[in-house]
């Protein structure tokens, strides 16, 4: 075998074992499956009759077979076309109907910002889905990250029997309190001006208006939740890096660790978390190793069925965590809405 036809032999073998060296048509199976697509459906108010739109993704088998539904809720300036890829890439793995309402859209109107409307509008687009698919009641799961972690929370509080579980992410649990944060020698700045035009004034005005900063905000109805399964996150460094102080998601676990008569998160651990970005003492449980996150965990505590973790990381949502959390989680739920009084 001459030197040149060895030479050939040699580098084709090493190509055919180097996809770099591969051609497209030959890369065609290593492309990325293409992402569910979703369905839009709308559905009709039961207060006020308009038409509510929602995205929806369910598996083939979904209306046979009894199916997890996962609703995942959209930011606080987003909406129901939001691109959340990631979570509705996480239901599509699991085999989980996914839903992403709509509860009337940004942050900047009224009729949003955890609104009766808004609260109404969810609750509506699930019993949609239950009515137009074979649901496992037992596994109706809420999520959301930032403003959508508002939301989780406050229809945590509001509706928890409505819910077998829910996980929420860098969520704002006093509506009044971070309209403060995000003043700057006393100008509103652009989420406080988004909560202006929601809520219609400052917090302090009148009692109207502090009554519907107190209805729109979760610290206030969380404790109505220790009978359900909670997964409270948020990352270290959120409310400088990001727009959602940490202390946020800790205060509605300190009302969930005293309604449960627990011990709640110190005041100083908070400061130092804030300040250090670590705890000077943290206890057996903050020095777990969670494989879901990937990333170190700065503070977990549990309370009842609630569980709050402090990991290091911004403003964001951690999907495959979240999931892997919920899909540990089983509850009834098919009893919601025999008493009217629920499903308001």
């Amino acid at each position: 075998m001459s030197k040149l036809v060895l030479f050939i032999f040699l580098v084709s073998g090493i190509c055919s074992l180097n996809p770099k060296c591969l051609s497209a048509a030959e890369k065609v199976s290593e492309t990325k499956p293409m992402p569910a697509k979703l369905e839009l459906i709308k559905v009709k108010s039961s207060l006020d009759q308009s038409m509510q739109p929602s995205m929806l993704w369910a598996p083939a088998t979904a209306k046979t077979t009894p199916t997890p539904l996962f609703v995942f809720l959209h930011s606080w300036s987003g909406n129901y076309k939001q691109n959340n890829a990631k979570w509705l890439q996480e239901a599509e793995q699991r085999g989980w109907i996914y839903l992403h309402p709509d509860f009337r859209g940004v942050n900047q109107q009224p009729e949003a910002c955890g609104s009766r409307l808004a609260r109404q509008d969810i609750l509506d687009a699930i019993d949609y889905v239950i009515k137009h698919y074979n649901v496992d009641q037992s596994r109706i799961y809420l999520a959301g990250s930032s403003g959508g972690g508002h939301m989780t929370m406050l229809m945590a509080g509001h509706h928890p029997d409505r819910f077998s579980a829910a996980s929420a992410w860098v969520g704002i649990s006093d509506l009044a309190e971070w309209y403060r944060f995000h003043l700057k020698d006393g100008v509103p700045q652009n989420y406080a001006r988004m909560i202006l035009k929601s809520l219609t004034d400052k917090p302090g005005t009148s009692d109207e208006i502090d009554a519907q900063y107190r209805d729109r905000s979760p610290l206030f109805w969380i404790g109505n939740a220790t009978e359900l399964p909670l997964d409270l996150n948020a990352g270290v460094t959120d409310g400088k890096t990001g727009s959602v102080p940490f202390a946020n998601t800790i205060n509605a676990f300190n009302v969930l660790a005293k309604k449960n008569h627990t011990t709640p998160v110190s005041k100083a651990e908070i400061e130092q978390l804030w300040e250090l970005g670590t705890l000077k003492d943290p206890q057996p449980s903050d020095q777990v190793t969670d494989e879901t996150y990937g990333r170190e965990i700065h503070l977990r505590r549990k309370s009842g069925n609630a569980r709050v973790t402090i990991f290091q990381g911004g403003h964001e949502g951690l999907p495959e965590p979240a999931c892997e959390w919920l899909s540990k989680q089983s509850r009834d739920t098919s009893g919601f809405g025999k008493n009217p009084a629920e499903s308001r």
